[in-house]
């Protein structure tokens, strides 16, 4: 099994920064590709970045250029960088595990979720 537990949400200004961590428990993070994705009110959940075992990345075309997904096995944490932020970035982000070693596209490719974190750009 492996819990993840989010942090570094918070309110930012348009242009600002802001990086959100996901801490992973259990041993077998390194063996994990890892996702967030974040949903806005009235809108689908959708997938940001994607990270694989062998740290390979997937963008949105949406972040892609100022979004920077990484891990650091030894601590067991993912982190989203996020710059230039814009108000359409407003959305709760969710953290995600996969049993696969391999990046994953769908939400069916995920089998372990953080709780989310609330990013809230103003303009």
């Amino acid at each position: 099994q492996v819990q993840l537990v989010e942090s570094g949400g918070g309110l930012v200004q348009a242009g600002g920064s802001l990086r959100l961590s996901c801490a992973a428990s259990g041993r077998t993070f390194s063996s994990n590709a890892m996702g967030w994705y974040r949903q806005a009110p009235g809108k689908e959940r959708e997938l940001v970045a994607a990270i694989s075992s062998f740290s390979s990345t997937y963008y949105a075309d949406s972040v892609k250029g100022r979004f920077t997904l990484s891990r650091d096995n030894a601590k067991n944490t993912a982190y989203l960088q996020m710059n230039s932020l814009k108000p359409e970035d407003t959305a709760v982000y969710y953290c995600a595990a996969s049993r696969s070693l391999f990046i994953r596209t769908m939400e069916a490719g995920y089998d372990y979720w953080g709780q989310g974190t609330q990013v809230t750009v103003s303009s």
